[in-house]
């Protein structure tokens, strides 16, 4: 028989997709590791409090290699060919190599110029008074634009990947994930063979053509590789910027605040991260051997669920958690993961989120939510958190750069 799912456990008139937030916080009080059933995966530990969650992200004992799952029988667990969060040390280390260069601080700064602009464009094409969706129209297509360039996508392209990305993160039917799934599969190994033949500067040619003396990419890594940074790359990101706008605007004490004082700003994106992230759990772990978390003992076999929007809320480590507070000490939140799967991307991301947010308040100074925010409908899903349409309104805009006086 298996074990009761989250919705069985949470409080009565519990709305997992609108806000887990309280029915995570009321199954925390009572353990810190629980037996949950995943439809579509099975039976987990899932594992709530922040030091168990962090403890466990870097326990060697957990494998993110889904071969280590007692219920395992075949490699068609991998989306689309095989990826970083589905291996472990030292096929890991080696994957993480290739990339990690190109996300460093210093390549990540020399990014912010471009980023600026492509957020100024899209605010460009605005009217001058009214209102747009702002998850399609900014928060999605900024950082898209950017993992697009990044990888070597071609712009007529690119509307294609958040389409076949959103049905892989939160599939409307097996039937259409499995085709996203294998329309994404086709563009990436067509978009492999054209760098091969002839690289680029690009993110992409750089991985299909590994420097001399580095063990490059196999065809299944090269397409797993695609597949994390496109989709890691923007649908985190997204999240990120509309969720965040969301807080804001339901919180206009802390909206104020912020443009009072925009050097509140990288404090506020770090409160957006830990009081309702784009992440709610990181990949699923699987026991290699018997282990206990917080007196729990987990079977060899096992697979484990690590929460990291119930790990970001724990009071034992964020007093009064529930609060939505810009000026809390940007520390201790778990909303990159830890150890070393902690998110690569997480330079890019704070960079965009900033950019994003800055640049928006600057020029709509009277932004505000154009219907009633408990109406603001979630995207559901296991491990992605996010706003699926975020309706905005404006009386006025003001220019990317303040007119010089002749």
């Amino acid at each position: 028989m298996p074990a009761p799912t989250l919705e069985e456990l949470a409080p009565a008139g519990s709305d997992l997709t609108a806000d887990p937030h309280p029915a995570l916080a009321a199954l925390r009080e009572r353990g810190r590791v629980h037996r949950v059933h995943v439809p579509g995966t099975g039976d987990v530990w899932l594992v709530l409090g922040r030091d168990e969650v962090r403890a466990a992200l870097t326990d060697q004992r957990l494998r993110n290699d889904v071969r280590h799952s007692a219920t395992w029988e075949s490699d068609g667990g991998h989306a689309i060919g095989l990826n970083m969060l589905q291996t472990d040390a030292p096929r890991h280390t080696r994957l993480r190599a290739l990339v990690a260069r190109e996300f460093t601080a210093g390549r990540v700064e020399a990014l912010r110029p471009r980023v600026q602009r492509i957020a100024d464009a899209l605010l460009d094409a605005l009217p001058p008074a009214g209102g747009f969706d702002l998850v399609a129209g900014y928060a999605l297509p900024l950082p898209l634009t950017v993992i697009c360039e990044l990888l070597g996508v071609p712009a007529g392209d690119r509307h294609l990947f958040h389409t076949w990305s959103a049905e892989l993160v939160a599939p409307s039917s097996p039937a259409a994930a499995a085709a996203a799934g294998a329309e994404m599969t086709a563009y990436f190994a067509s978009l492999i063979t054209a760098k091969t033949l002839d690289p680029g500067t690009d993110l992409m040619s750089a991985l299909v053509l590994a420097p001399a003396g580095e063990e490059g990419l196999s065809p299944g890594e090269l397409l797993g590789m695609a597949f994390l940074l496109l989709v890691a790359g923007h649908e985190t990101t997204v999240n990120l910027i509309s969720g965040g706008v969301l807080s804001l605007l339901r919180h206009p004490d802390q909206l104020a605040a912020l443009r009072a004082d925009p050097g509140l700003l990288a404090g506020a994106v770090e409160e957006m991260l830990r009081h309702d992230g784009p992440v709610t759990a990181a990949a699923f772990r699987h026991a290699a051997e018997p282990l206990e978390i917080a007196g729990v003992r987990i079977p060899a076999g096992d697979s484990v669920m690590l929460s990291l929007a119930s790990a970001s809320r724990d009071p034992a480590h964020f007093p009064d958690p529930d609060r939505f507070d810009i000026r809390r000490p940007a520390r201790g939140h778990l909303a990159f993961g830890h150890g070393v799967h902690h998110c690569l991307g997480a330079p890019l991301a704070r960079l965009e989120g900033r950019i994003a947010l800055a640049t928006l308040l600057r020029r709509l100074p009277d932004l505000t939510l154009a219907t009633d925010p408990d109406s603001v409908e979630r995207r559901p899903g296991a491990m992605l958190r996010g706003v699926a349409a975020l309706p905005v309104s404006w009386s006025h805009t003001l220019p990317a750069h303040p007119p010089t006086t002749p």
